[in-house]
Order: C-alpha cells, then structure tokens, then sequence
C-alpha cells in the first residue's frame, strides 16, 4: 500500500477511537513481509514444505509454522481467491521462507503479472475500483460486508441501499477488441453506461481484459458494450466476484 494510502487510512480510524478506548494505531508495514502462493501446485509445494496440515483446510484458517527455522503464520487463500495460501513473517525471515518455497518449485511472480491476474482474476483494487466514486456493494463485495453485526461506520447507507434497492451500477469484468485505458466512458447505443477501471493485455496478442463499473439495468453478463471511442467489450464474469455471496432477495444485477 502507497505511504499517502497507509496516511489518511491511519487519520480515518484514529477519528473512531474514543478517548477511554485503549486501543493504539501502528503502521508495521516495515516489520511484515508478505508472500502469497496460488496455483494448481499450491498444495503439493505445501506438502513438500511439511505444513500439509493446511491443506483442504476451510477459507481463513490459519496456522502458526516454522520453515527454514523461520516463524510464520500462513493462512488458507489469498486476497485473489479463496484458494492458495498467504505467508505472514518479519522481513528477517523472509529470505529463508522464499527459498524454500522456490526449491518445491514455485515460480516467483513480479508486480506486473500480479496486476493482470488480478484484473483477470476480477479483484477490486484500491485507486483503482475501491474510491471514493463508488460504494462497497457496487464492488460487489458482498463478503467483506455483515448484515446483522452491530454499529459500525457506514453500516445505515448499506442498510438503506440494500432496502430500498439503491444500488445503482455494479462491477463487471470486460473482454476487450484491443487495448483500453482506464478512465475510458462505457457506452451501449452511444449511451454513457459506465467506466473502465482497469485493463491488462493477455499473454496472446489478441487478449485484453479489464474491469469497468456498469449501471445495472444498461448490460449483463454476455452482452457487447463499447469502451472508448470504439472498442468493443464483451461483459463477463469474473472468478473474484463470482464467490461473492449477495443476501437472499438483494438485486446486484
């Protein structure tokens, strides 16, 4: 996360705390390393690494280790997809941890690659789907939400979005002719319906993808929309969005 991100983020929760709360904020972003491993192989590279006890084990379960001599916390799925295994440790272990998971065989993935599986993938990212212009529920992040917990900020506008079916737009994934740049308009019948947030090309010449907010009742699934002047996008969806869990009787069409 960009230090300007981790800033207002610390301002925003610290004016939730009260006085008598005995709670103290710390950005530790220097005192944690983090590793994500995905992939078919995931399980094989975990068993190899003796920590096969995660394996199979429910999304969010989560362990304390040793690897390489090295303590660590790994827990089952990642912030792309339920699936693999995320490993939290001090930069000091880091080093150790990575070279064993590379000697089992996993390949090391850098920032770019990263980006286009997540578009791909459909996860919402911050500056890019997740800002101030569009709410948690147009994200579609059903699953990052609770329904019957008790206050807490923001908590009434969902209410009221999911009562009086308030939600207006949601986010698609997009299947483009060429490549596109986010912050393009999205029209059907040169109709302003929406915008892309973010593009990736594929490993193919001919793949792009991206991800774009689209009002609700303007496309669906399967159907063509134009992003820019005169690229044509075909509306999917996406793994990430796909595992989001609406509450029964909510309209996110």
């Amino acid at each position: 996360m960009e230090a300007a991100r981790i800033k207002s983020l610390h301002i925003m929760i610290s004016r939730y705390i009260f006085f008598a709360d005995k709670v103290e904020i710390q950005d530790i972003t220097e005192q944690t390393s983090l590793f994500v491993l995905l992939g078919p192989k995931s399980d094989q590279v975990m068993e190899n690494l003796k920590l096969g006890e995660l394996v199979g084990k429910p999304y969010g379960t989560h362990q304390h280790f040793n690897v390489d001599k090295q303590p660590l916390t790994i827990g089952v799925g990642n912030i792309l997809s339920e699936g693999g295994f995320s490993f939290l440790m001090s930069p000091a272990a880091a080093p150790s941890v990575w070279n064993a998971i590379l000697a089992q065989g996993a390949i090391p993935m850098g920032s770019n690659a990263w980006n286009k599986l997540r578009i791909i993938q459909g996860r919402p990212a911050p500056g890019m789907e997740l800002t101030k212009e569009f709410n948690v529920l147009e994200a579609c992040l059903w699953n990052s939400i609770s329904l019957n917990k008790g206050c807490y900020k923001g908590q009434e506008t969902i209410a009221r979005l999911i009562t009086y079916d308030g939600i207006k737009q949601r986010l698609w994934g997009l299947h483009l002719s060429a490549a596109a740049e986010p912050g393009s308009i999205i029209t059907v019948d040169g109709k302003k319906v929406g915008k892309l947030t973010s593009y990736a090309s594929g490993r193919k010449q001919s793949e792009h993808y991206g991800l774009g907010y689209i009002k609700r009742q303007a496309a669906s699934e399967g159907d063509t929309v134009v992003v820019g002047d005169n690229i044509s996008g075909t509306v999917v969806e996406v793994p990430f969005l796909s595992q989001q869990q609406p509450p029964s009787g909510s309209s996110t069409g």
